[in-house]
């Protein structure tokens, strides 16, 4: 405001115009499920709390190392195997409830200085004389093998060579997570735990995750229901698994109310993933089966990094398997096959056909073939997403500011410069922002309401590709001597 007086010069600076809008993030998987953290620096090991890991190294510093029955290191191999992305990791198992205790039993240093303590994931080790008289130092004496469950006596300490000595700790078990533990709450001190952690994402990191898993968990119905609750609320998908060993005939069954699995959804945030892949695990030294929905992530995030988030996932390889859980058939003009009964059914499977490597087939979320508006469509509704919560974030800098034509200007010509950035990077194929005076009358601007249409269209896959073919007898006539 001008002063009421002044014998000289002043500037004011008026802040009006259209700004410019920041696209939100779709690469960002959110991952819930259980990592093996006794491995970890205590220091990074974390329960409970949304981490942002943005390579394989991070993984393996953060998460531990692939374990039998430890779900987060597996699953975020399957997402940088694709190449590109990021992930939000909640690990939900914690050491101090997800454990069981084993006595002081015997063990016995082999010739090569290890003894197996008979248990996986362990950890607070007691190592003593078989006495008990002697406490031996971890680091001095001896060291453990978390992951394995052995113990490696050490040269120049107290254990003698093939020693018999009493052993005493605690070790993972996995059968204490359950369901529960993978939904989370909020406890009593406001903590947010399992998958209700990814809502402190945004405050905390400025983005949140738009692609949501719980592998080897969300084929349960509890958990796979909230994993869509949850995209709803993030504005992201659910990727959700069957059950593994069902087989195509039950997967098409379970879209139904009769259904014994967790398929029987029409939701537009939810897509149904089948089958389960074929994974060469180096722990154990064999194949072993690993959900799709971590790989179809990765998938995902790699061709929104490469090609952008309005082009579909579907037909594009998967790396880093080497088989599928069971044989489906597929051929690309035969409506009878497997994978299009499949598709046909709102399901997005695996193509594997001669010389085609495995292939993410399907562009429909669950909402199909309930809802045949494009939305049902994967991309479409990707691109709605963020176009709605771009827009959002940037009206920060309007809310509050006087109402005027500037004001009703500058908001609708802000929308349109995105939109028109949009259609030129292909995102959509037309769209605008419209200030409409019916839906703006006086009482409303009075209350300080504002509303405006927004109205686009993103490009659709071309699923379906037909020929009209004719045999013309006209054209003998090119037979014709010269």
């Amino acid at each position: 405001m001008a002063a009421n007086f002044l014998h000289g010069v002043e500037t004011i600076e008026i802040d009006r115009g259209p700004r410019p809008i920041s696209a939100v993030k779709t690469a960002v998987v959110g991952l819930v499920g259980t990592a093996p953290i006794f491995e970890v620096d205590g220091t990074l090991a974390s329960v409970n709390e949304p981490v942002l890991i943005q390579s394989d190294r991070e993984a393996a510093r953060y998460f531990g190392t692939r374990r039998e029955g430890f779900t987060i290191p597996q699953a975020l191999n399957a997402i940088f195997a694709q190449g590109k992305g990021v992930a939000i990791v909640v690990n939900v198992f914690d050491p101090s409830i997800h454990a069981a205790d084993q006595g002081a039993k015997d063990v016995t240093f082999a010739v090569s200085g290890k003894a197996d303590l008979g248990r996986e994931g362990v950890f607070d080790l007691v190592l003593t004389n078989a006495g008990g008289t002697v406490t031996y130092v971890a680091g001095t004496d001896f060291t453990l093998d978390p992951g394995a469950g052995v113990a490696t006596r050490l040269e120049g300490g107290a254990i003698a060579a093939g020693a018999t000595v009493k052993a005493a700790f605690r070790y993972a078990d996995l059968s204490k997570v359950t369901a529960g533990t993978i939904i989370g709450a909020v406890d009593a001190a406001g903590n947010r735990t399992g998958l209700q952690a990814l809502l402190d994402c945004h405050g905390e990191m400025g983005f949140q995750p738009k692609l949501l898993i719980a592998p080897g968990y969300g084929s349960l119905a509890s958990v796979s229901t909230e994993l869509d609750a949850m995209a709803h609320r993030l504005r992201a998908l659910a990727l959700i698994d069957a059950p593994a060993g069902t087989d195509v005939a039950d997967v098409v069954a379970g879209r139904g109310p009769s259904g014994a699995i967790n398929f029987n959804s029409s939701s537009e945030r939810s897509v149904l993933c089948y089958p389960h892949l074929k994974v060469y695990d180096p722990v154990i030294d064999a194949i072993r089966l690993e959900p799709l929905s971590p790989y179809l992530a990765g998938v995902i995030c790699a061709v929104d990094m490469e090609e952008g988030y309005w082009v579909s996932p579907s037909n594009h390889e998967i790396k880093g398997v080497i088989g599928i859980e069971r044989r489906l058939s597929a051929m690309i003009n035969d409506p009878s096959t497997d994978v299009n009964r499949l598709n046909e059914a709102g399901i997005v499977t695996i193509f594997n056909a001669f010389g085609s490597g495995l292939r993410v087939w399907g562009n429909r979320t669950a909402a199909w073939p309930s809802v045949t508006h494009p939305k049902n469509i994967i991309p479409v509704r990707r691109v709605a997403d963020m176009l709605h919560e771009s827009v959002e974030q940037a009206m920060l800098q309007f809310i509050d500011r006087p109402i005027n034509q500037a004001l009703i200007d500058d908001v609708r010509e802000t929308v349109n410069g995105f939109i028109r950035t949009l259609i030129g990077r292909g995102a959509l194929i037309d769209g605008r922002c419209v200030f409409d005076p019916a839906k703006n009358e006086e009482t409303q601007l009075a209350a300080g309401h504002l509303v405006y249409d927004i109205e686009f269209m993103p490009p659709t896959p071309a699923e379906r590709i037909s020929f009209e073919s004719f045999i013309n007898i006209a054209l003998l006539s090119q037979l014709r001597g010269s």
